[in-house]
């Protein structure tokens, strides 16, 4: 079960996003459903279209099943997203 102490560990695809902070104002602000994550970045469904976000220099807020809403620091979710899920990870 996804939840606030193991997010970084789960499959993000599926999930509402909205990035809280970005290092490129226009990126900061940007809603949507995830759709596909690489290493390097966050591919979001918005209604204007598609936009990839860099996870690096981001802060993003994820909404969780159950309404639950947790903030992640982009350059945590900085790997393969097969490698990420089996990483230890320092919460």
């Amino acid at each position: 079960m996804i939840s606030p102490q193991n997010v970084l560990r789960h499959e993000l695809i599926g999930l509402n996003v909205l990035v809280a902070s970005a290092s490129n104002p226009s990126h900061v602000g940007v809603c949507g459903r995830i759709i596909d994550e690489t290493r390097n970045t966050l591919v979001i469904e918005t209604g204007r279209g598609l936009k990839r976000i860099p996870k690096k220099y981001s802060i993003f807020q994820i909404r969780l099943p159950g309404e639950c809403v947790v903030e992640v620091d982009g350059s945590a979710l900085v790997a393969q997203p097969d490698k990420r899920i089996t990483m230890r990870i320092q919460v």
